[in-house]
């Protein structure tokens, strides 16, 4: 039987290539070796403000995204998070057997806590309704990058508690790292990771980001004043550029840096525009003959709601009956 995997990605922000290098991509690639959910979590989205119409015009670009870079609905389910009322009643009961200690010294609270005027329950909370997404579909799995893998052993706690009260209730969920290509860092701040969040024009490359739109953001790329192109992590600009190169030409580091030995930035950069364009094109025209539908996605989403919401209840309500509800 194969190991499920649930991956979430939040509705917000613009998709770029930092999500698929570091994580999409392998969703794509692990659908006959995995039996697949993929959950918009729009729930997660709201722990911060969010326009509405905004909102759910960018669940459907999401989803529309997700299907173009590959995704099959006939081997991986894609639901809304929001769709399926399990997630939320879950994590209120899971709240109730999570010490309030575990939730504090989540560090990605306390960064983006610092971003808000007003800081909610919701996004101090927010680790907690993580765990639920994982634990109602039993999965295996979690792809993250290295910034939420402290969720993930947060959610390995809480189900660890939860069982040595109750017994054998929940799956034990393991992180699942890419080992190449999973911290792509932005164009204008390499020391740093590339954010959906991040508000400034020249700091990701998303993925339908026009020709044009890609050229001039990898020009103004920060790099620094050396002149070998080499794979040197202490270059955090260059390292950046050259692994963005890596993972969309395919080439190996040897010959990449072979390739560019006696070239300028001006080359390295006019050559990573190329494969970059390239590299989306099929992405943005699939997304196109996707998106000039709008009903099939929402079929889609349906269906997928339909197919996870059993998987879902069937543990919310083994849960309920241990604890004495319903």
């Amino acid at each position: 039987m194969k190991k499920r995997v649930l991956s979430g990605i939040q509705p917000t922000g613009n998709i770029h290539i930092g999500n698929y290098l570091g994580a999409m991509q392998h969703w794509v690639a692990s659908q006959d070796e995995y039996d697949n959910f993929f959950c918009i979590v729009d729930l997660h989205s709201i722990t911060v403000p969010q326009d509405v119409k905004q909102l759910r015009a960018k669940v459907r670009e999401l989803a529309g995204i997700l299907l173009a870079i590959g995704i099959d609905p006939e081997k991986s389910t894609i639901f809304v998070q929001s769709n399926i009322s399990a997630h939320a009643e879950l994590t209120w009961i899971l709240n109730c057997f999570t010490p309030i200690g575990w939730l504090q010294r989540m560090t990605q609270f306390k960064d983006k806590s610092e971003k808000q005027e007003v800081i909610s329950t919701g996004l101090f909370d927010y680790p907690v309704l993580m765990t639920a997404d994982i634990l109602l579909y039993n999965a295996d799995y979690v792809p993250v990058g290295e910034d939420q893998k402290q969720h993930v052993e947060l959610s390995r706690d809480i189900a660890i508690r939860f069982n040595s009260i109750y017994g054998k209730v929940f799956k034990i969920p393991e992180a699942l790292i890419p080992k190449v290509g999973a911290r792509i860092m932005g164009l204008d701040d390499p020391t740093r990771k590339m954010s959906k969040s991040e508000a400034g024009q020249g700091h990701a490359i998303n993925l339908l980001d026009p020709p044009n739109v890609i050229t001039n953001k990898i020009k103004r790329a920060a790099t620094d004043s050396q002149r070998d192109i080499l794979f040197d992590k202490n270059r955090p600009g260059v390292y950046n550029l050259l692994t963005i190169y890596e993972l969309f030409s395919k080439m190996s580091r040897p010959k990449i840096e072979s390739h560019f030995s006696g070239k300028g930035y001006s080359d390295l950069k006019k050559e990573l525009a190329e494969v970059v364009i390239e590299g989306l094109r099929p992405i943005q025209e699939r997304y196109k003959e996707i998106t000039s539908d709008p009903s099939y996605i929402e079929t889609l989403l349906k269906s997928g709601a339909d197919k996870a919401r059993p998987f879902a209840e069937s543990v919310l309500n083994k849960v309920m009956d241990k604890v004495g509800l319903g």
